[in-house]
């Protein structure tokens, strides 16, 4: 288990920090709004600049906290037992922090352009039946999202050095899928920002459950079915081969 410190602590406040402001910003820039908004905004922008963001801080900051900048994945990362409980708890507020100052920064620079979006705030769409076919969508998201995290960077077995591209790319085609449903937030802290900042809590329960759930679930098919199913010993192969 790792030892974490001040600077896993920055690392965390400023990641989450940037992660929501360049979602903030794109949103505000490129999601349309009104009756219409599913089939005019442009998600393809929207998901490839957040799997960009996200592949640039996971490389950049990956070897000083992990780069969880979600507590979803430091919640997976705890059941996993790769970091202490103290620091999870330290991890989710610094991540809770950061999310809101970016969120206040894209309200800074994008008043007027980013109120109609609620400055990246999300919500559970009418195209889906209530708020529970929301947590269902934000359940599958994170998932997905916590998956690409243990079975490739937290797996000892995996080639972490594809863990950056891995997640990135991973965020990005969700958010392509899922963006017209509820925003894809597949994070409680990307959630929380934009929310309180707005005053938009788009239901609130969907937004945390959802997250919570995809990332158990996540931790435990990565624990009986990945882990269970791999040889045992350290991997002979490397990148490329």
């Amino acid at each position: 288990m790792q030892d974490r410190g001040l600077a896993a602590y920055i690392a965390e406040l400023v990641g989450t920090f940037f992660l929501v402001f360049v979602i903030g910003t794109v949103v505000s820039l490129y999601l349309a709004v009104g009756g219409q908004a599913q089939f005019g905004s442009d998600f393809a922008v929207i998901g490839l600049v957040q799997g960009f963001v996200l592949f640039l801080l996971v490389t950049t900051l990956g070897g000083v906290s992990g780069a969880h900048l979600n507590p979803a994945v430091t919640l997976a990362a705890s059941l996993m037992k790769k970091i202490e409980g103290v620091d999870a708890v330290v991890y989710v507020l610094a991540q809770l922090s950061g999310a809101v100052l970016g969120a206040l920064a894209v309200k800074g620079l994008l008043l007027d352009e980013g109120m109609a979006a609620n400055y990246g705030a999300l919500d559970v769409s009418p195209l889906l039946a209530s708020n529970f076919a929301g947590m269902i969508v934000e359940a599958i998201g994170t998932f997905l999202l916590v998956l690409a995290v243990v079975a490739v960077a937290l797996n000892e077995k995996a080639w972490r050095e594809w863990a950056p591209l891995t997640i990135g790319l991973t965020l990005g085609f969700l958010v392509m899928i899922f963006g017209p449903l509820t925003g894809a937030g597949f994070n409680p802290a990307r959630w929380f920002g934009p929310a309180l900042i707005s005053e938009e809590w788009g239901g609130v329960w969907p937004f945390l459950v959802g997250p919570i759930v995809g990332g158990i679930l996540a931790v435990l098919f990565f624990k009986f079915v990945i882990e269970a199913g791999e040889p045992k010993g350290k991997p002979e192969h490397t990148p490329g081969t």
